[in-house]
């Protein structure tokens, strides 16, 4: 055997266990990443079903925005995203919940703010109350402190937007049309609502869009090689009922989903109740998104 063939054979060899090493860890790393986040769901009011995802089945995710400090989970929901996924349709839903939707807190017996339901009991109560609402199952939560977001989003590298209308936010300035934002960017960028014509549901609308660019930017191979940085910030800023395993048949399974993304948008009041400003979602708009979900999750 000749003696540069020899040493072709050996780098072959070398880059190999190099992959392979490198493989374990990551996977090491995920698996202690995935048991710190995974927090299973206590306490529900409302029956759960079983959702089969090795077999591809729509599944439904409540993504809960807790605007809290360091890696303090607890307080009230600033955000709420309920996504339904469909393989079958290479589809995803998107629905931004108002946080001032006036709806009953399912196992508190009162009609309140939506996004008290966590504050008084995590994502139990946050689902309970939200499956009530539409009449839609949900399967899974995602919460995350959008501290930890705005690392996220450095850690991937930033994200970008296509800003709708010129504003400025938490000392930032955002023109019109497409742009590039790092964490910071994105957090100011979501949180303004205030100069937004639309105001809440303009803000609900942005948030959608990064968790949107988040979701796409981290499904992406070249994110694998700022996983280190990945995992510890979803390592201290996130908590799911999903254990490591569904969390990589999620991947392997429902990835072409998101390549149509639909954003469920709505009409409402805002009326002021008992001194209290709320957002109050018609009967017949209940109605119309509890159909569309439902049709999405192929639950008729």
């Amino acid at each position: 055997m000749k003696k540069g063939f020899k040493i072709a054979i050996i780098i072959v060899g070398v880059l190999f266990l190099a992959g392979v090493g490198f493989a374990y860890y990551v996977y090491d790393s995920l698996r202690d990443t995935a048991n710190a986040i995974h927090e299973p769901v206590e306490g529900r009011q409302l029956p759960s079903r079983v959702v089969d995802i090795e077999d591809s089945e729509p599944v439904s995710f409540l993504i809960a925005g807790i605007d809290a400090r360091g890696d303090d989970l607890s307080g009230r929901s600033d955000t709420m995203i309920l996504v339904t996924v469909n393989p079958a349709l290479n589809s995803m839903k998107m629905l931004s919940i108002p946080r001032d939707t006036r709806t009953e807190i399912i196992g508190r017996g009162t009609v309140e703010k939506i996004n008290h339901a966590y504050a008084y009991g995590g994502p139990a109560m946050a689902m309970d109350s939200v499956e009530n609402l539409f009449n839609v199952n949900i399967d899974h939560y995602v919460t995350i402190n959008m501290e930890g977001f705005k690392e996220l989003i450095d850690a991937l590298g930033g994200v970008t937007v296509n800003n709708n209308f010129a504003f400025s936010s938490g000392g930032y300035s955002f023109p019109e049309g497409q742009q590039f934002l790092s964490g910071e960017e994105a957090l100011a960028y979501t949180r303004m609502r205030k100069e937004d014509p639309q105001g809440d549901f303009g803000r609900a609308a942005r948030q959608r869009e990064i968790v949107q660019a988040v979701i796409k930017e981290a499904a992406q191979f070249g994110s694998i090689t700022k996983a280190n940085e990945m995992l510890d910030v979803v390592g201290g800023s996130v908590k799911t009922d999903m254990s490591l395993e569904d969390m990589w048949t999620l991947q392997n399974n429902y990835r072409g989903s998101l390549g149509t993304v639909d954003q469920i948008t709505f009409d409402y009041t805002t009326p002021t109740i008992d001194g209290a400003s709320y957002v109050v979602l018609s009967d017949e708009t209940v109605a119309e998104i509890s159909s569309e979900l439902r049709e999405h999750l192929e639950l008729d």
